[in-house]
C-alpha cells in the first residue's frame, strides 16, 4: 500500500485500458505531450518525430496524429510497420536527410549528429522541441541556420499539471493506446532490460510486479 496526498492523484478507475496500458503511458506519454503542446503541434503541422520507434517518439506520433499533424518518423526498417500503423504519414530511415525545408515542427527525442540536419529540415519559422539524447548529447550547429530563419528550440522537461491531466483525460476517454511489445514477471528483469537495450523491440516493455 501507499499513501499519497490525494492532489496528486487521478482517478482512471473507469478507463477501458488495461492496468497494462494505463501503467505503460505516464512517463513516455507524458514526456510526449509535453513535447508537442511546448511546440504547439496543431492540424497545420508537417512534423518531423524522431526516434520513432522508442516510447516516446511512438507516443509522439500517435498524439500528433491526435492533434491533425502530418507525421514523418524516423525509425528503422524493421520498425517501420509498426510506426506506420501508430499513425505515421511516411517514414525515413535514421541514416537518410530529411528534406530541408520541409516541416514547420521537429520533435527530436535523438540528439546527435543529426541535429543540425533537424534544424535545415525547418521551415522559416520553424519549431524544435527535445527531450532526449539517446544519439549523443553534444550537437554542432549552424547558428545562422537558427537565427535567419527564425527557429524557436524548446527543451522540454518539466511537465505542467495541465498537460498530465489532458494526458489523464485521453486515457480516461481510451483517445489512444500504448504499443506494449512484451510483458515480463519481476523476476524477470534482467532480461527484461536486456531487451529493452536490443532497441529490438517497437513501443514499451512492461514489468509486472
Amino acid at each position: 500500500y501507499c499513501a499519497v496526498k490525494a492532489r496528486h492523484l487521478y482517478d482512471v478507475s473507469n478507463s477501458p485500458l488495461s492496468d497494462i496500458e494505463i501503467g505503460a503511458m505516464p512517463c513516455a506519454y507524458g514526456t510526449a505531450l509535453n513535447l508537442l503542446v511546448r511546440a504547439q503541434v496543431d492540424p497545420h503541422d508537417q512534423a518531423l518525430i524522431t526516434g520513432a520507434s522508442g516510447g516516446v517518439g511512438l507516443a509522439a506520433v500517435q498524439l500528433a496524429r491526435l492533434r491533425g499533424a502530418s507525421v514523418t518518423a524516423v525509425t528503422s526498417p524493421a520498425k517501420a510497420q509498426s510506426v506506420l500503423a501508430a499513425g505515421a504519414t511516411s517514414v525515413l530511415g535514421r541514416d537518410e536527410k530529411p528534406q530541408i525545408g520541409g516541416y514547420s515542427v521537429v520533435i527530436d527525442v535523438a540528439g546527435g549528429a543529426a541535429f543540425n540536419a533537424l534544424l535545415e529540415a525547418l521551415q522559416p519559422g520553424g519549431r524544435l522541441a527535445t527531450a532526449g539524447a539517446i544519439a549523443g548529447p553534444l550537437v554542432e550547429t549552424d547558428l545562422r541556420t537558427v537565427y535567419l530563419k527564425d527557429l524557436t528550440i524548446f527543451g522540454c522537461t518539466y511537465q505542467p499539471e495541465a498537460v498530465f491531466a489532458e494526458l489523464v483525460d485521453l486515457i480516461r476517454r481510451d483517445s489512444v493506446r500504448p504499443l506494449v511489445s512484451k510483458t515480463y514477471a519481476l523476476r524477470d528483469i534482467a532480461l527484461a532490460q536486456a531487451d529493452f537495450a536490443s532497441k529490438r523491440y517497437p513501443g514499451k516493455l512492461v514489468l509486472i510486479p
